[in-house]
């Protein structure tokens, strides 16, 4: 196997000078960091083209966004169950035994990822109601969900690679898939959400192809993007020479019991941390349901332009995860500390540079995607009050990654368990009747300025480094 930033840093003796860990730091992290800023751009696109079929269109795809976010994160879950594994084997010089973890994730993505999207597809049709949707836009919403639901082991092959990958240390091979799958989203959705029209380019007449589905469309679209990324997703693991992780179809492993138990309870946690956050979501979507249509596009619109500045957070925290993980499967805890510290202040320095630009861009991100002047107003509103809140934010979504890598996947649980339903959902019971969208965007920033304290101090405990992963025994 290639060595990887960790594995060239485990070398040393003692710790290795501070420049020479940032470095290694900053040599994972910046692919990942690339690609979830290109992937927020190209999300941009997206939204803006659904957008331009008017503010229906947008509630219909923004009503199910919470519920979108919940299956995914299941299959967040099972990825961290698995891939942490990956990392710590890795870094114990332990090959085979990763080698073992990933052909049982992929076995496992085969099995769940039937069973979400069968789930899915039956949510499908009663969800719009569930959550107090307007009746013009119930059937679209439904639509849309269905087809992306169904789409879901699709979706669940590329976040486990991706996720195995990155822990392995392989850093710009899911950089390069996951920009592709969103330029393949783009160029269907041009595809399939317009009809068939006449343009001109560079002076020329021509007629532009298009299918004039609309919101299903743009279902379609993300569905067969994910289709052709995960079947790159497989081709890479199975074909690739050269990568960290290489599997063979003449070397098949079997379920292990210890590798099952030890995802169960890596993953346990952060499903149910997904499940309770995402719950939290959709009684905050039906809450702006309430409000009205207008409510429900600009929150939309604000939670996707909102996204440039903490997207590149997950990259680092992707980082902290690959690189604590291996530092703590090869037993250096001096290592792990100060990567969990590097991360950590990489992360905020970045949020806190992206929440000026919030604060002071908010109209021009807002009129990306709409032009209706109730909704761009309202969006640029929200988005200036979450501004504040984005260094902490950044504290929370790194550690989180710091904590994984250790094998610490109940205290995120734990944490955004009480900030998310003892904060969040308090506040916006209380101020959305008075203050509509703009109440329930301070109680999410009150709730992340919290949540990152919290972290913050969990942290600084360092008692996360002591947990055990695997029992000596069974190695």
């Amino acid at each position: 196997m290639k060595q990887n930033a960790a594995a060239r840093l485990l070398q040393y003796t003692g710790v290795p000078p501070l420049g020479v860990s940032f470095l290694a730091v900053l040599s994972l992290a910046w692919p990942a960091i690339v690609e979830q800023i290109m992937i927020t751009m190209v999300q941009y696109v997206d939204t803006a083209m659904v957008g331009s079929l008017g503010s229906g269109a947008t509630a219909a795809v923004g009503l199910t966004a919470s519920t979108t976010w919940m299956f995914n994160g299941f299959l967040n879950a099972a990825a961290v169950g698995f891939s942490v594994q990956v990392a710590q084997h890795i870094g114990a010089g332990r090959g085979r035994e990763a080698q073992s973890v990933a052909w049982q994730a992929l076995k496992f993505v085969a099995l769940f990822g039937v069973l979400l999207a069968a789930a899915a597809v039956a949510l499908a049709f009663p969800l719009p109601a569930l959550l107090g949707a307007d009746e013009a836009i119930r059937a679209d919403a439904t639509t849309y969900f269905c087809i992306v639901g169904a789409a879901l082991p699709f979706n669940f092959c590329s976040v486990m690679l991706s996720s195995i990958l990155r822990c392995a240390g392989d850093m710009r091979t899911p950089m390069v898939l996951n920009l592709l799958i969103n330029v393949i989203n783009i160029i269907l959705n041009f595809l399939f959400i317009y009809p068939t029209r006449p343009a001109v380019l560079f002076g020329v007449p021509v007629t532009l192809p298009g299918a004039g589905l609309g919101v299903a469309g743009a279902a379609i679209g993300s569905a067969c993007s994910m289709l052709i990324v995960s079947l790159l997703y497989l081709l890479v693991l199975f074909r690739g020479r050269r990568g960290v992780l290489h599997l063979s179809l003449r070397e098949r492993y079997r379920f292990e019991r210890i590798c099952l138990r030890t995802a169960f309870r890596l993953g346990l946690p952060v499903a149910l941390e997904r499940t309770l956050m995402s719950t939290a979501s959709i009684v905050i979507t039906g809450i702006i349901s309430g409000i009205g249509t207008a409510a429900v596009a600009a929150n939309h619109l604000a939670v996707t332009a909102e996204s440039v500045s903490y997207m590149p957070a997950f990259g680092v925290a992707s980082a902290g995860t690959t690189l604590v993980g291996q530092a703590l499967g090869a037993k250096r805890k001096d290592l792990a500390l100060r990567f969990s510290r590097i991360t950590t202040y990489l992360g905020i320095l970045i949020m806190t540079l992206a929440g000026a630009g919030l604060f002071f861009f908010a109209p021009q991100l807002i009129s990306i995607f709409s032009s209706d002047p109730e909704v761009m107003a309202l969006g640029a509103q929200v988005l200036r009050i979450v501004a504040f809140a984005e260094p902490l934010f950044a504290a929370s979504i790194v550690v989180t990654g710091v904590l994984r890598g250790a094998g610490d996947a109940k205290a995120p649980f734990i944490i955004s368990l009480i900030t998310m339903w003892g904060v969040r959902i308090t506040l916006s019971l209380l101020l959305a009747e008075p203050f509509g969208l703009i109440g329930v965007w301070v109680a999410m920033a009150v709730e992340l300025v919290v949540r990152g304290a919290i972290f913050l101090w969990r942290l600084y405990s360092n008692r996360w480094m002591d947990i055990q992963l695997f029992s000596e025994k069974k190695i």
